[in-house]
């Protein structure tokens, strides 16, 4: 793909075309064929038109904030925040690309917060929710 040359690239393109809602840019980082796997609610949408229409209508202001993206190859992962109705939350992703840089695969995870369990109190600090770290 032109003007992108690594995978921490492609990400950071990624997540800069979600947030902006350009879903002309979004699609082209994308292959034809992209799967995108949600494991806690064990959902799978197969394709760039669903998926590019899952984003598009995903409810909600919400806006991304990158935090870190890493990469080797022909792989990526990013850690990124979603800013929503006044709440602040987590997800992981990690992304393959295919022969020609474009997005084949996504997995990704959007923890939800606990409480930790008690009787740790004495070897970690608590920071407010939304704080990013």
């Amino acid at each position: 793909m032109r003007g992108v040359t690594t995978a921490e690239d492609t990400v950071f393109a990624y997540w800069d075309a979600c947030e902006a809602r350009d879903w002309e840019r979004f699609a082209g980082l994308l292959a034809d064929d992209i799967v995108y796997h949600l494991p806690q609610t064990r959902e799978r949408i197969r394709g760039r038109d669903a998926f590019l229409r899952f984003n598009r209508e995903y409810p909600g202001d919400w806006h991304i904030s990158v935090t870190r993206v890493v990469g080797d190859g022909r792989r990526a992962a990013s850690w990124v925040t979603c800013a929503v109705d006044g709440e602040h939350v987590p997800a992981v992703s990690f992304f393959d690309l295919d022969d020609d840089g474009r997005v084949s695969v996504v997995t990704e995870f959007w923890p939800e917060p606990y409480e930790p369990p008690p009787g740790r109190e004495h070897l970690a600090e608590r920071y407010p929710a939304g704080t990013v770290v």
